[in-house]
């Protein structure tokens, strides 16, 4: 069972954000004017807002950076590393590796241009389209979710979705509110995010055994 939601749900996410990316390319109009609408309604509020976009700015280039993002990814292998968890360590890393590796050739093969402004309030280089923020923040934090332990109580695993979800939602939040990404670029990280998490987690599950359960032989002592 864990296995099909998994397939499917990665399965479901690629040809999203398949479809996603053939009409940007093809600059569908009304997917188009959404995105200016959504941008040209966030500009004018962070340009009169100095105190409210000083916390985006830090929200979006300290806590939810994608590097901070990668350093928990690899805090969480050498973790699983030395626990003698060495499968879903690899699994991690590459993740992150192969996120990474799509976001950038997926900038490099579309260039899509970020928004302009003539009082911009935040800068970003590179291509617009998808988000390296918002597809690396669902990556690294579908994976934490993931390697939760099976026994982990209630309480904790609730709160750590609450973390996940708003840090995967206030990311793309803060890149469309600073003016450096349209809708469609976030809407895509987020979908490629998940796709690839599904991807990592799918060949791990099993039935009757929870994906972030221990080995079955345990850790290497």
């Amino acid at each position: 069972m864990r296995n099909t939601w998994l397939s499917r749900a990665g399965v479901g996410c690629a040809l999203l954000a398949a479809a996603l990316t053939l009409l940007v390319v093809a600059g569908w109009p009304p997917l188009i004017s959404y995105d200016d609408r959504v941008a040209r309604g966030l500009h004018p509020y962070a340009v009169a807002h100095d105190g409210v976009t000083g916390v985006m700015r830090v929200l979006s280039d300290w806590v939810w950076d994608p590097w901070t993002m990668r350093a928990l990814a690899a805090l969480a292998c050498l973790w699983l590393w030395r626990r003698g968890d060495r499968s879903r360590a690899v699994r991690v890393g590459g993740a992150a590796l192969v996120a990474s590796g799509v976001q950038q050739g997926l900038k490099a093969l579309l260039g899509r241009a970020r928004p302009v402004w003539p009082d911009p309030v935040d800068s970003a280089y590179y291509a617009a389209y998808p988000s390296g923020h918002a597809m690396t923040a669902t990556v690294v934090c579908g994976l934490l979710l993931w390697l939760l332990p099976a026994r982990t109580p209630r309480a904790v695993v609730a709160g750590a979705w609450a973390v996940a979800a708003v840090s995967v939602l206030g990311v793309g939040f803060t890149r469309l509110y600073l003016g450096v990404h349209w809708f469609t670029d976030v809407l895509a990280g987020w979908l490629l995010g998940v796709a690839v998490v599904s991807l990592a987690a799918f060949r791990h599950a099993c039935p009757g055994r929870s994906p972030a359960s221990p080995r079955a032989d345990g850790p290497a002592r």
